[in-house]
């Protein structure tokens, strides 16, 4: 009997690898891919590409959002807007590997950002 593990997506040299940096992420990444996964299917292309686009749709967040420390280090907080108002909140690192970590998946549009 054939084997049904499913293949993950490798990624090219240049783009960055996606992490989880919350289980609030993990949990609102599932919901998502449930109801929208073809705009979290671009989202994913999106973000391995050039998650420090500057668009309507990817952007810094401002003011009080604009930044998060993890581990005594700041970050630019910013935010990819999919259909509907749902939101994800990530931060960047260029140190090898280039890496995009999920602080919030938002399945509508967050309170915070009204």
């Amino acid at each position: 009997m054939p084997r049904q593990d499913k293949v993950p997506r490798p990624t090219k040299a240049q783009e960055y690898e996606i992490y989880f940096a919350s289980s609030q992420a993990e949990k609102g990444w599932r919901d998502l891919k449930a109801t929208t996964a073809n705009a979290l299917a671009d989202c994913w292309d999106a973000l391995t590409k050039d998650p420090l686009r500057n668009d309507q749709q990817c952007h810094p967040l401002r003011d009080d959002l604009g930044i998060v420390t993890v581990k005594g280090a700041a970050h630019v907080r910013r935010q990819y807007e999919l259909p509907g108002g749902a939101r994800i909140w990530y931060y960047v690192t260029e140190s090898k590997p280039k890496s995009v970590y999920l602080l919030d998946v938002h399945t509508r549009h967050p309170n915070q950002t009204k």
